[in-house]
């Protein structure tokens, strides 16, 4: 194969699609905002700026503390990863070690990192794994359109009318609290 001879046709794509199921599967982006949050928070207690002839040094006293819990969150995001099923835990350790970060790191790596730190955890600790679809037998093709059957038979009152109508009709025409369905406004565009 030479340089100039494309990939198979399709890959690009098949592989994109692969890579969104996997992300799909897992909280991939709390994952990734706890993984970016350790890179500040390492970076700058260990950091020497150049300007001009002054070299500016941001080293605390605690800089390996600051080495520490910016290596902790890189773990907690890659652990995201790969093992969901510890997305609660790894989340409400973020947020503790980035509160942690605040005194101990130049604020949490100039805020940038704590913030990154604060939002992905509470992503991790908001996500839950979605239902598995369910198999439909290969043969059987769900209905659609006008063939498609009727849900569920209406109930009819003793006097032969349908019982919701019944419902509605003693809720009143009047009614204006704007959850009635007699008006068709269901509280939207009304102003009271």
């Amino acid at each position: 194969m030479s340089a100039e001879t494309p990939a198979a046709p399709g890959q690009f794509t098949r592989r994109r699609l692969q890579f969104r199921s996997w992300r799909g599967t897992r909280p991939f982006w709390a994952g990734l905002y706890i993984l970016l949050a350790g890179f500040p928070i390492m970076y700058f207690p260990y950091a020497h700026l150049q300007i001009g002839n002054l070299t500016v040094a941001m080293a605390t006293t605690a800089g390996a503390g600051s080495l520490i819990i910016g290596v902790l969150l890189v773990v907690l995001g890659i652990s995201l990863w790969y093992q969901k099923h510890i997305r609660t835990f790894a989340g409400i350790a973020a947020i503790l070690l980035a509160l942690v970060s605040l005194p101990v790191s130049n604020f949490g790596g100039f805020i940038m990192g704590f913030l990154l730190a604060l939002v992905g955890g509470a992503m991790a600790v908001a996500w839950s794994p979605g239902a598995p679809p369910k198999p439909q037998p290969e043969g059987e093709i769900p209905p659609a359109g006008d063939d498609a059957p009727e849900e569920a038979a209406y109930y009819t009152g003793p006097d032969g009318v349908d019982a919701d109508s019944q419902d509605l009709k003693a809720l009143g025409e009047n009614d204006l609290s704007g959850t009635s369905p007699v008006n068709g406004a269901n509280g939207r565009h009304s102003a009271g």
